[in-house]
């Protein structure tokens, strides 16, 4: 199956990667998680990784963070093979990561003190993100007097505050409610629109993946393959009410839970087992 974007030849991607397999070990056998991922992801395109548990979505993700190299096949991000973590990509948890003991603004400004930069650089950068994500009020706050959603929206400041060119995004509004939710999306995209870096986003929720992406990667279940790229060429912002909406929503639907069925019946010969 063809991967690359539209005119991928035209420019380098800012992420290649070819034949990726990844194995691990447990329990005295190997689980193969990921085998034969092709994917070109285009400079400031943000694409949704998609599908049901265990068809290694986070792997991936991983492996083009630098924090699980694959077992075999190459990952070049910016240009670079990917052998470790770098500062060229910034990860975004669901877990929101961030320093209990750190109020808002240290912990945005963390990134930039590590990096070694002026404390005025630092000041001009973090007020301007704290404005940016409407969090300026609560720069003094720690992040237990906070709520999912405003803790979700630290770990975004922080993780620009650091210009990384790419960002990757493991389910970071998984645990959140529905409207805090859709909030956050339209803050991603409107962060996205205006600084345009490049997303890498994994997901469960098919309508959020619509939503979001220029492009969805539904994945199949384990071994974890590229199943089908669906392009979303809908105009932003986009209505998950209207008729084009649904109905892609009902093709991408479709795909997904072939896949599910597939998860559900290998659990069922596991216990059978």
């Amino acid at each position: 199956m063809a991967t690359d974007v539209p005119g991928a030849g035209a420019a380098e991607p800012a992420i290649r990667i070819r034949g990726v397999r990844k194995a691990f070990a447990t329990g005295g056998r190997e689980v193969l998680a990921l085998d034969g991922i092709d994917l070109d992801v285009a400079a400031g395109e943000l694409v949704c990784l998609l599908g049901p548990s265990g068809c290694g979505k986070s792997t991936l993700l991983n492996a083009i963070a630098g924090f699980s190299p694959p077992t075999r096949g190459t990952v070049v991000a910016n240009g670079r093979p990917v052998t470790a973590p770098g500062p060229d990509r910034a990860m975004v948890f669901q877990e929101y990561a961030l320093f209990p003991w750190m109020t808002v603004e240290r912990n945005v400004a963390f990134g930039l003190e590590m990096a070694g930069a002026t404390r005025q650089e630092i000041r001009a950068k973090v007020d301007a993100l704290l404005a940016k994500l409407n969090l300026s009020d609560f720069r003094d706050r720690f992040p237990k007097d906070l709520s999912g959603g405003m803790r979700q929206r630290v770990a975004i400041a922080r993780v620009l505050a650091i210009d990384a060119p790419m960002l990757l995004m493991d389910e970071p509004f998984g645990a959140l409610d529905a409207l805090t939710r859709r909030n956050l999306q339209d803050e991603l995209l409107r962060i996205w629109a205006e600084l345009r870096r490049t997303i890498v986003f994994v997901t469960h929720g098919i309508e959020e993946s619509i939503y979001l992406a220029d492009r969805v990667v539904v994945m199949t279940y384990r071994p974890g393959t590229v199943k089908r790229i669906v392009p979303v060429a809908l105009p932003r912002p986009r209505d998950p009410a209207s008729a084009e909406f649904n109905a892609l929503k009902r093709e991408v639907s479709a795909l997904v839970m072939e896949e599910q069925l597939r998860h559900e019946a290998a659990e069922g010969r596991a216990t059978a087992d």
